[in-house]
């Protein structure tokens, strides 16, 4: 078993490989696994909906064909939204459920639907207005206690909601929205929190969730002129250096790449060997900010 401590940067996002993109067959999947090993990429992220409910069990599907790949990957899920679709008649409308049943039914329906028995990472997926912190405490406990997970963190919590839980349990992760078009992360506290408690943030959308083009972003072309520059100037694409961006934060983001195409995530793992300048990465932020500092 390995451990999630070590998750790879950066983390294949797989929301996309089912019927929600790019409707993957079972060898589909299998390659995708094993062209990501081959490149260092060991990482991957699933939540229990995507797919509406299906996806990860054609993942699953993948690694029972070839049962010595889960030696090799960390598996991260989450759990905690009720999507109402054909898979899931009796939820009525979407909304989200983090009490302790629904937990640990969740984390079963994934270990059943990975082929595994335990889980790298589970994260709750939104934060719920009426999370009850013992109670998440109380599950996350029972489930560590039975192998089941081997870590726990939140996704899209603000740092009051991972403090009241984080009393009671042990936060090892946030994923949150952050990229160079997604700057609140750097200003409002989120990072922050994440230094002060050594939790670490995972990025999703960390490109901009393909909304970083000339007619879906403002700032695009500042935001272009100045990544084009240093991508000359460290002699790599401009991918790289929005995902170095990132990477230079001392908080540890580890970017989420939620592309099919392998190329998309070997550009984001050859990001981890540049390492921008202070003054680069303020040029970058102030292209997408269009403000100066005060």
């Amino acid at each position: 078993m390995l451990s999630s401590n070590k998750l790879s940067s950066p983390i294949a996002g797989c929301m996309r490989w089912g019927v929600w993109g790019a409707c993957f067959d079972v060898a589909d999947y299998r390659a995708m696994i094993e062209l990501c090993l081959e490149s260092g990429i060991t990482s991957f992220d699933h939540a229990d909906i995507y797919g509406d409910y299906t996806t990860e069990a054609e993942f699953g599907a993948a690694l029972k064909e070839t049962p010595s790949l889960r030696q090799e990957i960390q598996l991260i899920t989450k759990c905690g939204i009720q999507l109402p679709n054909i898979n899931k008649p009796e939820f009525r409308i979407k909304s989200y459920n983090t009490s302790a049943a629904h937990i640990i039914a969740s984390v079963n329906k994934s270990l059943e639907n990975f082929g595994t028995d335990y889980i790298d990472v589970l994260l709750i997926h939104r934060p719920d207005s009426l999370l009850n912190p013992y109670e998440v405490a109380e599950a996350i406990a029972q489930l560590k206690e039975a192998g089941k997970i081997l870590q726990f963190g939140v996704s899209n919590f603000m740092p009051q909601q991972t403090n009241a839980l984080r009393k009671y349990t042990t936060i090892e992760y946030n994923q949150l929205e952050i990229s160079i078009i997604q700057l609140i992360p750097f200003i409002n506290g989120y990072l922050d929190n994440c230094l002060e408690h050594q939790i670490i943030p995972m990025a999703w959308a960390s490109l901009g969730g393909g909304i970083l083009t000339d007619e879906g972003h403002p700032s695009f072309r500042s935001i272009i002129s100045v990544a084009s520059g240093l991508a000359r100037k460290y002699n790599t694409g401009i991918n790289q250096i929005l995902i170095a961006f990132l990477l230079a934060h001392p908080a540890g983001i580890i970017p989420i790449m939620g592309s099919t195409k392998i190329d998309r995530l070997i550009q984001a793992k050859d990001a981890t060997n540049i390492h921008l300048t202070r003054e680069d990465w303020y040029g970058l932020y102030l292209s997408s900010n269009g403000e100066e500092l005060a």
